[in-house]
């Protein structure tokens, strides 16, 4: 089910807008942008994480913490 809803955007947003989104399509625009914050896609959430991973300079700084004393600490 569609709703009408008014919305208050700064005045810069809305002339770029204006420019790159057509008339008809800009409900689903804003549609799309908003369900694409309020409902993330995991894999690509994930995926720079992943690649990170494999970059040999972070195992390395990971290896060298992992043989941190932990006495002492709260674990």
């Amino acid at each position: 089910m569609s709703v009408r809803r008014n919305i208050t955007m700064d005045n810069h947003v809305h002339v770029r807008l204006r420019k790159q989104v057509p008339p008809k399509k800009l409900s689903a625009f804003i549609s799309g942008a908003v369900w694409a914050k309020l409902y993330p896609n995991v894999k690509s959430l994930d995926a720079p994480y992943r690649a990170a991973s494999k970059e040999r300079w972070r195992t390395s700084l990971a290896d060298d913490w992992k043989y941190l004393d932990e006495e002492g600490w709260i674990v």
